[in-house]
């Protein structure tokens, strides 16, 4: 129950209507558009009156045709309710609209939506599948709530409070740009400096700054993975951008394929999202060098770094990168939990300065309380810690997961991967992804098929992404069984 307070009820201005009879039209309206909800209590008639500028007994009058109306009840030295069971506007007006103003027909104004989402999002309730074997939730069971609430704890101290709630305009707290560059970026072989680092709303966000910056005419043209990132290739689409998909193998994105007429490289070298691979030295060099010699920009999406399992890592593309060609992008939505919208771009001082005035014009910054909240995760070495169990807990379901499926004669595309959360696998001919996924959810399993992920509009469809981030260990070994039989079942 809720307390609705008189500021919240408006009056219409029409003359020709008395005042008792708006007052009632305005609190039934209120009703119907569901602002006022069942056991809302209504204000005083004192209190509404004064604030009208009426007279209390018109007041009365209105909250007594409203009761007569069912509208509202009235209980005993307590005041005026909205009714449990009120008229809705349907039961009042009817379906037909009588009387009813026409709207504004929005849809036909702005035609469909632009696609946002990949073609295959999670199910929002993918929590009750017993085998959820999807990328990009969080293994909640193992996060260590205690310290993140400690974390929470000591960015709401005093010492901090003004800080978290001024408005810091257009800048980012110097805590977690200090904490980015020492305890995140540097793990990946990348010397920055806070000027050259910038908060973002995950990277997601990262990505869409740097289209708007590299791109302020809406034209131009872009290399992407293919397959690739879904979301990605939908903002560039949507940017207006000419986007040329380049073929990915096992070391990762074919550079000699890169046309020469591109301004711009998106790739995820750590991970290739979503077969996994990672992209060879030989790969990197490779496209550094191209970048010089058709002076284009590289985007290095490291959304996953942290997942590295394989010993020792292959340096960023961004360490390697002298001529500052190189924009890396991070996130902690994978390493710590998506629902944090925490992200960073790092780039030359000025490519920030010029992403931070378009962040600003959007969004000015990201939250103070959830930046420091991050920074002392950091610093006091909770996000190393739990990184690091992640990294075991994941490359040993990697092995599980790959055992399971050697056991049901089903083949991973790849057969070495160095970390990530998910596998790719290549089905036999004439599997439909599309039909598995379907008909694996009816036995409470979730997988997601390989053809969203391509550009093509005729992908190949004998291709399925496993994540195992949040599926348990155990349940592993069953999940493929019933997989396995599924394309058995099919083909």
């Amino acid at each position: 129950m809720a307390i609705i307070s008189e500021h919240h009820i408006f009056l219409s201005e029409d003359a020709n209507v008395g005042l008792q009879t708006r007052l009632k039209d305005a609190i039934t309206r209120a009703i119907w558009d569901g602002r006022f909800a069942p056991g809302d209590r209504l204000p005083a008639t004192r209190a509404l009156a004064k604030h009208l500028g009426i007279s209390r007994i018109t007041v009365s009058l209105a909250y007594d045709s409203l009761l007569a109306t069912g509208y509202i009840v009235s209980l005993a030295r307590s005041g005026y309710f909205v009714a449990p069971d009120a008229p809705t506007r349907i039961e009042t007006v009817g379906t037909a609209g009588n009387g009813t103003v026409e709207q504004m027909d929005w849809a036909a104004r702005l035609g469909d939506p632009p696609k946002a989402l990949g073609a295959q999002a999670n199910p929002p309730d993918w929590r009750r599948y017993k085998y959820p074997f999807i990328f990009g939730e969080p293994d909640v069971a193992r996060f260590p709530v205690d310290d993140w609430r400690d974390c929470v704890r000591r960015a709401l101290g005093k010492r901090h409070f003004e800080q978290i709630a001024f408005d810091a305009r257009d800048r980012d707290d110097p805590f977690l740009l200090e904490q980015i560059v020492r305890r995140s970026v540097s793990g990946r072989g990348v010397a920055a400096s806070v000027e050259e680092v910038l908060v973002t709303a995950g990277a997601q966000n990262a990505l869409w700054l740097m289209v708007q910056v590299l791109f302020p005419k809406r034209e131009g043209v872009v290399a992407i993975e293919d397959p690739g990132y879904p979301e990605l290739r939908n903002l560039l689409y949507q940017q207006g951008l000419t986007v040329r998909p380049i073929p990915v193998d096992q070391d990762g994105l074919r550079v000699s394929e890169i046309p020469s007429d591109v301004q711009a490289v998106f790739v995820t070298p750590s991970h290739q999202a979503p077969t996994g691979a990672t992209m060879s030295m030989a790969r990197r060099n490779e496209l550094l060098e191209r970048a010089e010699q058709d002076d284009f920009i590289v985007i290095e999406d490291d959304y996953d770094y942290e997942m590295a399992y394989a010993s020792p890592a292959l340096p960023a593309l961004k360490s390697l990168d002298r001529r500052g060609r190189v924009v890396y992008v991070g996130s902690f939505s994978k390493s710590i939990f998506p629902g944090l919208r925490l992200g960073y771009l790092t780039a030359d001082a000025a490519l920030v300065e010029h992403a931070r005035a378009i962040r600003t014009l959007s969004g000015r910054h990201l939250p103070g309380l959830t930046q420091k909240t991050v920074a002392y995760f950091l610093s006091e070495g909770h996000y190393n810690s739990h990184s690091r169990r992640m990294r075991m807990r994941m490359s040993r379901r990697n092995e599980v997961l790959r055992e399971a499926l050697g056991a049901q004669g089903l083949t991973p595309a790849l057969e070495r991967v160095t970390g990530g959360t998910t596998l790719w696998l290549r089905g036999p001919d004439g599997m439909i992804d599309t039909e598995i996924v379907a008909a694996l959810r009816e036995k409470s399993v979730l997988v997601e098929a390989g053809s969203a992920f391509y550009a093509d509009p005729n992908p190949p469809m004998n291709r399925l992404r496993l994540g195992f981030a949040t599926i348990e260990t155990a349940l592993i070994e069953d999940g493929v069984a019933l997989i396995a039989e599924a394309i058995r079942a099919q083909v």
